[in-house]
């Protein structure tokens, strides 16, 4: 069994072991082998702030497990294993890439590794630790369940992590008239302006990094970043998709949406120009969206601001959807939990991120 630094030569063999996985699973869909290989060519921006070495495990001339290492200039205490890959009953092969980790950690002067986060959480944060025979939803993690059981007996914390859904008519019962009366004379939510995608852009990226501050796993992003990710989606998002808050004529808080696009595209179909099509001629076929991001600065939080934003959602989507889903939550974030039970049905689908002390 032998370890392969992934050159451009090797790329493919990595994305063939992407593929592999998945071949035949009936739920996953693929949302991110855009993004992967973007990393793997260079061609992300985010690889221009980061020390990247992507690497494939080989056994008898078979490529049976693969991940990206990653040390980001805002996140250096760490290194991260991200866009873990592997076949099943592969132990011994994730034992050698923790080892392969470990002595890249002792090299850089880290001392823990971090699986789970793929680089940022706006490219994903958590392994699916259960439902693993519902459909994946757009822009969430998929994987089959024998990742949790690799990483469990290295881990020297777990991090759990929950998302929500609900109907339609549990999210209206949070929308108190008499409240929203005073909030709206307080608050205005707007649309995102593409047609200057960069100046909305950077709103975002303001308040996300304002925001989420002190999120455990986050740091600052760079403007460039966030509109390369907007580029990507450009033929997905509209302008509803974006909502800004603002008080006084200044953004205080935002809302990323979208319908949950997994429900148009086939077992193991990338996203692509297929996609667009669909959701020009078949977008009524969506059953769900998904509120992915929603951020207050702290000084407005449970102001109001975070209803507004709602509000503002509940009417852009009218009777389009018969769910709504949301992103996922830290376990320990009680507030952000409570919230989640208002206005949903249930806990949905749980993860974890594992981090492994030197």
């Amino acid at each position: 069994m032998d370890i392969k630094v992934v050159d451009r030569r090797a790329i493919g063999e990595y994305l063939s072991l992407y593929k592999g996985v998945y071949k035949d699973n009936i739920y996953f869909r693929d949302s991110m082998s855009i993004v992967l290989k973007g990393i793997l060519t260079g061609k992300s921006l985010i690889c221009k702030s980061s020390i990247v070495k992507p690497i494939i495990v080989m056994e008898s001339g078979k490529v049976v497990a693969a991940c990206i290492f990653a040390i980001v200039d805002r996140m250096k205490d760490t290194l991260q294993l991200t866009f873990f890959e592997a076949l099943s009953n592969q132990e011994n092969a994730v034992e050698k890439m923790i080892d392969y980790g470990r002595r890249l950690a002792r090299e850089q002067g880290i001392n823990k590794i971090l699986v789970g986060l793929n680089f940022h959480v706006n490219y994903g944060l958590g392994l699916l630790a259960d439902n693993y025979n519902s459909l994946q939803g757009f822009g969430t993690q998929y994987n089959p369940p024998y990742y949790i059981d690799y990483f469990k007996k290295y881990a020297t914390e777990e991090i759990k992590l929950v998302n929500y859904i609900g109907k339609m008519d549990k999210f209206d019962s949070i929308l108190n008239h008499e409240l929203l009366n005073r909030i709206e004379d307080k608050y205005s939510v707007r649309k995102a302006d593409f047609r200057n995608i960069e100046k909305d852009v950077q709103i975002y990226t303001d308040l996300n990094n304002q925001a989420f501050s002190n999120h455990k796993f986050y740091y600052g992003r760079r403007v460039e970043e966030d509109v390369e990710l907007f580029k990507d989606l450009r033929l997905l998002l509209k302008e509803e998709n974006l909502l800004i808050l603002e008080y006084e004529g200044t953004p205080i808080g935002f809302m990323l949406w979208y319908p949950d696009f997994n429900q148009l595209i086939k077992p193991g179909e990338p996203i692509g120009i297929k996609t667009v099509i669909k959701n020009k001629f078949f977008s009524h076929k969506i059953k769900t969206f998904k509120i992915v991001e929603l951020g207050v600065l702290p000084e407005f939080q449970k102001k109001g601001g975070v209803l507004a934003l709602f509000n503002k959602c509940r009417h852009l989507v009218k009777d389009r959807y018969e769910f709504c889903e949301s992103g996922w939550v830290l376990e320990d974030n009680l507030d952000s939990k409570g919230f989640g039970l208002r206005w949903a049905d249930k806990e949905y689908k749980h993860y974890k991120v594992f981090l492994i002390n030197l």
